[in-house]
C-alpha cells in the first residue's frame, strides 16, 4: 500500500467528541522539546535520532514496541536535582517510576539516594550495588519478610505507615539486635490538583496516619517509647503530577505544626522532614513543569519560614522525584499497523503495543503526545487516536492528536515522556510480551531490560 492509498480521516476538527477543542500544529515535523528527551532531534533525512542513533536503526535492531531511554538525559536530570538541593538535603529517586540494575548504578554514580517500596525493588537496589544506608523503604503493607530484609540490610530509613507497622519494625530490629531509623508517614489533608487515584494526602485513602484527630501525634508517642527504632522525622506526600508548590506550602505548615507539638510534649526536635515527590512533567505542550532549582528554592523557603514561625530549627529536607527524573528521558517506539478512518470523527491508528506497555491512559485518563519519527511529511494533519492491539475498547495510547494524513502501515511513531510508570506497570494482558528498555548514549545502544519471549510466558505456566 502506498503512503497515500488509504482514505484520510478528518483533516481538521472544530470540536472533538469529548468537547475538547484542539487546533492542529502548524508543522507536524517539529518536535516540541518540552516533551522529548534532550538528545532527540531530526537528522537531514527527516528521521528522528536519540543519542546520535536513528530510530529506524533502533527498530531494526531491537524491534518494536520498545522503550528508548536517553541515558545522558537521565544522568543530567539526576545531577540537576542533586545540585538544586545541595549537600544539606537528600534526594531519593522514587524507584517505582522505573527501576533496573542499570538505573541503580546511574543513581549511585550521580550521587542520588533511592526510594523503594517492595522486596523486589529492594533486591534490585542491593544487587546493583546501592549502599543500603542510601535506601529508603516505603509501602503501606510491608510484609514481615520485607521488614526483616530491610532491617538486616541496614536500610537508611523505613517509612512506617501504620500503628501496626511501628510495632513490627521495632520488634524486628530488637530481635535482630539493632535499631532501625524510621520516619512516620502522615496524611495532612491536602488535596493535590491531580487525578483522584494519584492524590495521596487527603484522609480518605490507604496511605499514612492522619493528622486529624491526633492520630499522627499518638503514632509519635508510640514510636518514641519503643527501643528498636530511632524516629528521625515525618514524611508527607501530597500527590503526583503537580506543577505548583501551593500544596506543599499547606502540607509543610501542618507537618511543622506536628514537629512543634512533638517538641512541646516530648522535648525532642526531629531532625528530618520528607516532602515526598509528585512534581509533574510535560506530557503535552500545554504542561509547564518547574525546574529543579526553582522547586528546591521554593520548598526550602517554605520549610524555613514555617520553622522560624514555630521557633524550630530547620530540619534536613528530603524529596523523592521519580517521574520528574525518568519520565522525560524515554519514549516508546511503535510500528503503525491498521489505519481506520471514521468519517466525521477521527482516524484510528493501531500500533503493535498498547495498554500492556502503557496503561496510564486507560487508568488515569492520561494525555500524551505522538509524532511520526521514521520520516517527515508534507501532508496536512488528520485527527488521530492511537490505539493498541488488545481486545479492549479502552486500549488507547493517545486519545487525540494530529498526525500526517499520509501516515501508512509500517511507519514508525513514538510517544514521548513514557519513562515513568509505563514499563513499571506493564503487563502480559492477552499474553503480550513486555517490551525491552534500550538505553542510548553517545551513538551506542544497549538493552538494559530485555524483551520478554514466549518461552518466558510458558516457563511460568506449570499447569
Amino acid at each position: 500500500m502506498s503512503r497515500s492509498a488509504h482514505p484520510a480521516g478528518p483533516r481538521h476538527a472544530d470540536v472533538l467528541p469529548e468537547g475538547h477543542y484542539t487546533a492542529p500544529p502548524t508543522d507536524l515535523n517539529v518536535l516540541d522539546e518540552k516533551v522529548w528527551a534532550r538528545t532527540v532531534g531530526r537528522n537531514a533525512d527527516g528521521v528522528v535520532t536519540v543519542g546520535g542513533i536513528e530510530v529506524t536503526r533502533l527498530a531494526e535492531e531491537f524491534g518494536t514496541p520498545a522503550y528508548i531511554l536517553d541515558e545522558a538525559d537521565f544522568r543530567a536530570r539526576c545531577r540537576a536535582w542533586a545540585d538544586a538541593f545541595g549537600k544539606d538535603a537528600d534526594v531519593f529517586y522514587a524507584g517505582k517510576a522505573f527501576l533496573s540494575r542499570a538505573v541503580v548504578r546511574w543513581l549511585k554514580e550521580e550521587g542520588l539516594n533511592l526510594d523503594v517500596c517492595s522486596g523486589g525493588e529492594l533486591t534490585t537496589a542491593l544487587d546493583a550495588g546501592m549502599p543500603a544506608d542510601r535506601i529508603a523503604f516505603h509501602g503501606n503493607n510491608k510484609s514481615q519478610e520485607e521488614i526483616e530484609r530491610a532491617v538486616e540490610a541496614g536500610v537508611g530509613r523505613i517509612v512506617v505507615d501504620s500503628f501496626q507497622e511501628i510495632v513490627r519494625v521495632a520488634h524486628t530490629a530488637q530481635r535482630l539486635g539493632t535499631r532501625q531509623r524510621v520516619q512516620i508517614r502522615v496524611t495532612v489533608g491536602v488535596e493535590a490538583h491531580t487525578h483522584e487515584f494519584i492524590a495521596t494526602a487527603h484522609e480518605d485513602q490507604k496511605f499514612g496516619i492522619p493528622l486529624a484527630g491526633g492520630q499522627a501525634a499518638e503514632a509519635v508517642r508510640r514510636a518514641l517509647r519503643l527501643d528498636g527504632i530511632d524516629l528521625i522525622g515525618i514524611h508527607s506526600h501530597i500527590g503526583s503530577q503537580i506543577f505548583d508548590t501551593s500544596g506543599f506550602e499547606v502540607a509543610a505548615h501542618r507537618v511543622v505544626g506536628l514537629l512543634a507539638e512533638i517538641r512541646d510534649e516530648h522535648g525532642v526536635e526531629l531532625p528530618e522532614i520528607d516532602l515526598g515527590g509528585g512534581l509533574g512533567i510535560a506530557y503535552t505542550s500545554d504542561d509547564d513543569p518547574r525546574e529543579p532549582h526553582d522547586i528546591a528554592k521554593a520548598l526550602n523557603e517554605i520549610v524555613t519560614r514555617e520553622c522560624e514561625a514555630a521557633r524550630l530549627r530547620t530540619p534536613r529536607i528530603s524529596v523523592e522525584p521519580g517521574r520528574a527524573i525518568v519520565g522525560p528521558t524515554a519514549f516508546t517506539l511503535y510500528e503503525v499497523g491498521t489505519i481506520k478512518p471514521l468519517e466525521g470523527l477521527r482516524t484510528y491508528v493501531s500500533v503493535d503495543g498498547g495498554m500492556s506497555d502503557n496503561i496510564r491512559t486507560a487508568l488515569y485518563d492520561a494525555e500524551y503526545s505522538v509524532a511520526l519519527v521514521s520520516r517527515t511529511s508534507t501532508a496536512g494533519p488528520m485527527l488521530a487516536r492511537v490505539v493498541g492491539k488488545h481486545c479492549e475498547s479502552g486500549d488507547i495510547v493517545v486519545k487525540d492528536a494530529f498526525l500526517p494524513a499520509d501516515l501508512a502501515p509500517g511507519d514508525l511513531i513514538a510517544v514521548p515522556a513514557t519513562g515513568a510508570y509505563c514499563r513499571s506497570m506493564a503487563s502480559n494482558y492477552n499474553h503480550a510480551l513486555r517490551p525491552p528498555v534500550v538505553a542510548v548514549k553517545d551513538g551506542e545502544a544497549r538493552v538494559v531490560v530485555r524483551r520478554e519471549t514466549e518461552e518466558d510466558l510458558l516457563r511460568l505456566d506449570v499447569g
